[in-house]
């Protein structure tokens, strides 16, 4: 797997990187991630260029929002099996 860049951004961690004919979107906040893949034949050009496209407003906004549903489903089994 080859690291190809950390995109910035304030409330979530992004890593972009390559691996076995795909690129690999890495999102992360806190103790939870979520891991997109994107394969180069999906591609125009095949760059990371264009998986950097995908990253807009909308997409960013969503992955956030599921961040929070996703704590709150993890609360949830906790709570459910008074673990914390």
């Amino acid at each position: 797997m080859r690291h190809v860049a950390d995109i910035p951004h304030p409330s979530v961690k992004i890593t972009l990187l390559a691996w076995n004919g795909k690129f690999l979107l890495k999102l992360e906040q806190g103790n939870l991630e979520q891991t997109y893949k994107v394969a180069e034949l999906d591609l125009s050009t095949g760059t990371d260029a264009e998986v950097r496209e995908l990253l807009d407003e909308e997409f960013l906004a969503a992955a956030i929002a599921r961040f929070a549903a996703m704590r709150a489903d993890l609360q949830a089994a906790f709570d459910r099996h008074e673990l914390r």
